[in-house]
């Protein structure tokens, strides 16, 4: 029997702002660009955010090849400061691959894992499919199992409150990561976990909201904009210093509802850029943004004023 204090350590440390990463590929080569990613890292991790995931759904993560993946985690690791921590993505459409990819992203350095569930034969996975998929995976993972309810958008399935309280119940499911950007579901979810279920959203329109419920921070793709930002909104939070996070949360929560939201990944990618950062082109199927969407991207920026102030500064 596992106990309830494994992975204490990693778990007592899981709030706050983390930032799901893009992947930057070469334009050249198509390839994974390591150098640009480090570079990204690093200006991210400058800041007072809690961590990284690398391989969510901003990191182009089924786009990906295993080695790209594992690479990916590698560079991130070399990048992070002694107090952040590094999430990886290991969704996959069977538990076989799933707890693969787990022990992969474990050897290479990842503290804990960011699991979305498999959908494509989604009529067939009801809530008792579900259940074993996701503690047969959490049974053989050497780090936390974070469960992953991706934005709908997506192909994916909804978590239910009573699948997520039921899973908060295995000692190595620590928390979940709600991209619906839905509140009141988000409060359901809090209201019935375990106590020490670390709950983020997935909206960083929505973070400072989310911390009023009791959210445990946010897991945002407006992060890697305005990381410095997104990271004071909950720091601000802690600190009782509410006004100051609601004024943060205003400035950025046309970011994420306009580029994050309404472009996705080749939004985010396209602000990347604009703001001196590596983004560069998706990878196909995924198509870059015209000219005119870029120009309107730019506007944004430059209304929120973060086209005139050094990139991750407040």
């Amino acid at each position: 029997m596992v106990s309830h204090d494994w992975g204490r350590e990693v778990i007592d440390r899981l709030s706050g702002v983390f930032v799901p990463a893009t992947s930057p590929f070469d334009p050249a080569t198509g390839d994974l660009d390591t150098a640009a990613l480090r570079a990204n890292l690093e200006r991210v991790c400058a800041t007072m955010v809690s961590g990284v995931v690398i391989g969510g759904t901003t990191g182009e993560a089924v786009l990906l090849t295993d080695r790209e993946r594992t690479s990916a985690v590698e560079t991130a690791r070399d990048c992070l400061s002694e107090d952040q921590l590094l999430l990886a993505g290991t969704g996959a459409e069977s538990t076989r691959e799933t707890t693969r990819l787990t022990a992969e992203a474990s050897r290479a350095g990842a503290d804990a894992v960011l699991v979305q569930p498999p959908a494509y034969y989604k009529k067939a996975l009801g809530h008792d499919s579900l259940v074993g998929h996701y503690r047969a995976v959490a049974d053989e993972s050497p780090v936390p199992v974070i469960l992953y309810q991706a934005p709908l958008s997506c192909s994916t399935i909804e978590l239910s409150t009573s699948l997520v309280a039921e899973l908060s119940e295995h000692p190595k499911i620590v928390g979940l990561k709600d991209s619906r950007g839905d509140l009141p579901a988000l409060a359901d979810h809090l209201t019935h976990v375990e106590k020490d279920f670390r709950v983020f959203i997935g909206n960083g329109a929505k973070l400072y909201a989310a911390l009023e419920l009791g959210a445990a921070g946010g897991i945002l793709g407006v992060a890697n904009l305005v990381p410095a930002e997104a990271a004071e909104i909950f720091r601000s939070f802690e600190d009782g210093r509410t006004a100051e996070a609601g004024r943060i949360q205003e400035r950025i929560a046309p970011l994420h509802n306009q580029i994050v939201g309404g472009h996705g990944v080749p939004g985010v990618k396209a602000a990347l850029d604009l703001l001196g950062a590596s983004g560069g082109p998706p990878r196909s199927p995924l198509r870059a943004i015209d000219e005119r969407t870029t120009e309107v991207i730019r506007g944004l920026l430059s209304e929120a004023g973060f086209l005139d102030t050094p990139v991750g500064q407040a």
